[in-house]
Order: structure tokens, then sequence, then C-alpha cells
């Protein structure tokens, strides 16, 4: 059937997180349909700064479990990815022609660019095979140990993981802001209309809340504690130990 931008909406607009899974292994042909298709997606001057690391051991996988925060399903699933950012290709490049390759603020920003497109691309084509997906920003809890298990050479970084199988629930959509609160004109609004927004964002989320067995909760309470504290500042750590200046 021709895709059309009908449909190709619809599917989009039917995406929610997929967290429990079906045993049902996802097929090698799908795998590659997908991962071509998540090639498709813009990338900067062509650099194609990403790989894809399919991990298939399980050992690996349940070892990728208590990295990710306790996350089963990064076992339990029918195939589980890691989308890295890889300058390793541009840098051997730039080593046979005698040349150098920096890595800077620019080039760190291009690769985390090009491989969120990618993956994106790559779910929405799962998704349109009829699997659910789930990214799994937990590893990056400990990318050492994510770079030390998968064996990853300097200047390839693992950024997110990136569950697929076939769907055991059907999770409540989560509603988004209203596109007239996220789509301005020419400029954006004033600090009060924006907290306006916040609060009547509330009041839609406040029925997804609750049918998740979380009556009460707000976000923006959640969003309060969230940015309380930093998140993994051990990360620009772990970026410069694999190349990245921030310059």
């Amino acid at each position: 059937m021709k895709t059309t931008e009908k449909t190709v909406i619809a599917q989009m607009l039917e995406h929610r997180s997929i967290r429990s899974y079906t045993d049902e292994i996802v097929p090698a042909a799908d795998i590659e349909q997908a991962v071509a298709a998540g090639q498709k997606a813009a990338t900067s001057s062509n650099i194609q700064t990403y790989s894809l690391v399919h991990v298939t051991d399980i050992e690996i996988r349940t070892a990728m479990i208590e990295i990710s925060g306790g996350q089963d399903k990064v076992r339990d699933c029918g195939a589980f990815f890691v989308i890295c950012a890889d300058m390793r290709r541009h840098r051997l490049l730039a080593d046979r022609c005698g040349v150098p390759c920096e890595q800077n603020v620019e080039s760190f920003l291009l690769s985390v660019i090009d491989a969120s497109l990618f993956a994106q691309n790559m779910a929405l084509a799962f998704e349109s095979l009829g699997w659910g997906t789930c990214y799994i920003g937990g590893i990056r809890n400990n990318l050492s140990a994510v770079q030390k298990i998968l064996s990853l050479p300097t200047d390839v970084s693992p950024l997110f993981g990136m569950t697929v199988g076939r769907a055991a629930e059907e999770p409540w959509p989560r509603p988004r802001f209203p596109v007239d609160t996220i789509m301005h004109e020419n400029g954006v609004v004033s600090d009060d209309v924006v907290l306006a927004q916040c609060d009547a964002y509330d009041d839609l989320m406040r029925e997804y809340y609750l049918n998740r067995g979380a009556s009460g909760r707000t976000w923006c309470g959640q969003m309060e504690r969230f940015f309380e504290v930093p998140k993994r500042a051990h990360l620009k750590d772990f970026f410069e130990q694999m190349g990245v200046r921030w310059r």
C-alpha cells in the first residue's frame, strides 16, 4: 500500500512508549528495514556521525538492566539497541590523510543530533511495522560500563538505548502540550503566559496520572523535582575522555 501523508502522521500521533513486551523476537528483515529507514534521516553535510549496536547477547542485556536502573524490558524485549555518536570513521580518514580531526562542542552536537534523528526515524519505522518501542536513557547512568561491556573504541560514544518488541500492554496515551503552547510567531510569549500554560497542562495531565494510579501527581511538581539537582554530572568527564573538547 502506498504510504500517504495522512497515514504517516496518524502513525506518529499514535506513538506510546511500550515498557512491557511479549517474548516474540523481532525478525532480522524488520530490523534491516527499520535501520535503513533510520538512515534516511537528515544528517548535517552527510557526515553520518552515528552507529548502532544490536545487543543480542543475553548476558550483556542482563548487565544493562542494572546499569539502566532495573529496567527488565532491556532483557525481555524482542530486540535491544544502543545508539552511539560515532566520530571514529572521520578520525580514521583524517589520520590516513595526516590532517587533524578536532572534536569540539559543534562536532559533539552534530553527532548527538545525527544519532537522535536516525533513532527517531528508526523507531517510527518499527512502529509502522507493528512493533512497540521505548528509549532507554538509563544507560547514561554509567556510560563507562556500557562502553566496556560493548568494547566500544575511543570516539564511539553510547548515548541511549532502544527496546523494540511486540507490546504486551496498552498504555494510556500521554498528552503533550497543545500546539499553540509550543509554537510561537516571531518570538516567544512572556514568563507569566508560560506559567499559565504549564498550569493548564497540569489539568490535561490529571486524568493521565489518575489512569496510571498516580492520583494527585502533577507535571509541574514533577519538573520542579527533576531539575532541582543536576543529573548525571559525570557525563562531562566521560565525553572528555572520549575526545570531546568544550570549545
